[in-house]
């Protein structure tokens, strides 16, 4: 999956910076994680780091326009965003803590 960064917009009061990219996929649309991993090996930084909050994916085409939020670390991260947004992209202790017991 290729990842191309379409637009970055520094927001130093929130310690992010919000991301506009588009992917290229062979098969179905990638899941939610797999985007978040490639997107941070692209930038460079922790996948905790990155939040994605939106994929679409135009029926038929095999390119997916998305939008992230790339925070400076992952506790900037557990700070600001919204708890569901946080369970979705997998990243915090409580969600993480019920899967290993399990």
């Amino acid at each position: 999956m290729d990842v191309d960064i379409i637009s970055e917009e520094e927001n130093p009061m929130l310690h992010r910076t919000d991301i506009r990219f588009e992917t290229t996929h062979e098969e179905a649309t990638p899941s939610r994680l797999s985007v978040r991993d490639s997107l941070a090996a692209k930038l460079d930084k922790a996948s905790e780091e990155v939040v994605v909050h939106e994929l679409d994916t135009k029926f038929g085409m095999r390119k997916t326009i998305g939008y992230a939020k790339v925070y400076d670390s992952a506790e900037d991260a557990l700070d600001v965003e919204q708890e569901y947004m946080l369970e979705r992209n997998k990243i915090g202790g409580e969600g993480d803590a019920d899967a290993e017991e399990a």
